[in-house]
């Protein structure tokens, strides 16, 4: 198939494209490069854009014609959005409506949407399965939860199929140690973790030790990119064959403390990491785990790298070299 990748340049989409051109499909990448990084960017075609830009858009369509399209192009911080919710509506939800209208214009009718854990807010229970209500806490969330409803309308409108992929704690890195995270600013734990063993970071702050959990820090559901990007493979693969519009929770079903995470990695570095004990943040369920069951039945997929110390290794592989660049 040729696939088009919106925000290809990113940690997640471009692990996807080099997924996708090592499963034999011609990738399209477009990506404004405001968070995302063209040397990430494997293989394949670029094309340098904005969503915002509806020619641009038409352009893209008009000269490759894809099959069908995966959307990363998002903005994922969540503090930042309660600061900024306009910059998060603009993007995260506008710039989808030109997308989907450029794609019902060119007739392309399949779609990979990455959406998030965030659109359930505060778990009434774990894990969370497809079924759990869905209360967003914040823009960022709300800007997620609108994309999935807005999708379900252009199906029966347009005939649009697409898959809803709503991630808990993508983690890891690429295993042959050619891409990983590289979110400026960091804000995700295993990264920060690495970052204070490799000395680009002097400590990891540890936010609240009283939850309601074995060693009192908070619990979240890590899953490998790796892991993360064969679910969208086999989405793909679902709806070429005639498959119908699904919403899939993508987690490994087992979550780790951050104390855990600490831990493993000190074991796995051999690193001694200065931890500071700071309050806890507003809004921080002590457990956010997934049931990723109807994923498992439908689509078939089996997470391969959900042991947190494949998770962690990987990542640190990433870490060493960014950290050996960083000191040239």
């Amino acid at each position: 198939m040729k696939v088009l990748v919106v925000g290809g340049a990113g940690y997640i989409g471009s692990h996807m494209v080099k997924m996708l051109l090592a499963d034999g499909h011609q990738v399209i990448t477009f990506d404004d490069l405001s968070g995302g990084f063209r040397d990430a960017v494997l293989g394949g075609e670029f094309v340098e854009g904005d969503l915002a830009d509806k020619l641009a858009l038409d352009n893209v369509f008009a000269l490759h014609q894809p099959d069908a399209v995966m959307h990363f192009a998002s903005f994922i911080q969540v503090g930042e959005s309660v600061q900024l919710p306009d910059k998060y509506y603009r993007n995260n939800f506008s710039n989808t409506v030109n997308l989907l209208d450029t794609m019902t214009a060119h007739r392309v009718k399949r779609f990979i949407f990455s959406s998030t854990a965030a659109i359930f807010g505060e778990p009434e229970y774990v894990p969370i399965d497809e079924l759990h209500p869905t209360r967003p806490l914040n823009p960022y969330g709300r800007s997620k939860w609108m994309v999935e409803q807005m999708l379900a309308d252009y199906g029966l409108a347009f005939g649009l199929r697409y898959v809803c992929l709503r991630y808990f704690n993508a983690a890891g890195a690429d295993p042959a140690g050619l891409l990983g995270e590289r979110h400026e600013p960091e804000t995700h734990l295993i990264p920060l973790v690495l970052q204070a063993a490799s000395g680009r970071r002097p400590h990891i702050a540890v936010f609240g030790r009283d939850y309601d959990t074995p060693d009192g820090t908070c619990i979240r559901d890590y899953i490998h990119i790796v892991d993360l990007c064969s679910a969208h493979l086999l989405a793909l693969n679902m709806l070429n064959d005639g498959g119908q519009s699904n919403c899939f929770n993508l987690g490994n079903g087992e979550g780790f403390s951050v104390q855990q995470v600490i831990d493993a990695t000190q074991r796995i570095t051999g690193k001694s990491i200065r931890v500071v004990d700071a309050e806890r943040r507003a809004g921080d369920p002590a457990r956010l785990v997934a049931d990723a069951s109807r994923a498992r039945r439908v689509l078939g997929w089996v997470p391969r790298h959900a042991e947190l110390d494949a998770i962690i290794e990987d990542a640190w592989r990433w870490e060493r070299t960014t950290a050996g660049h960083s000191n040239m």
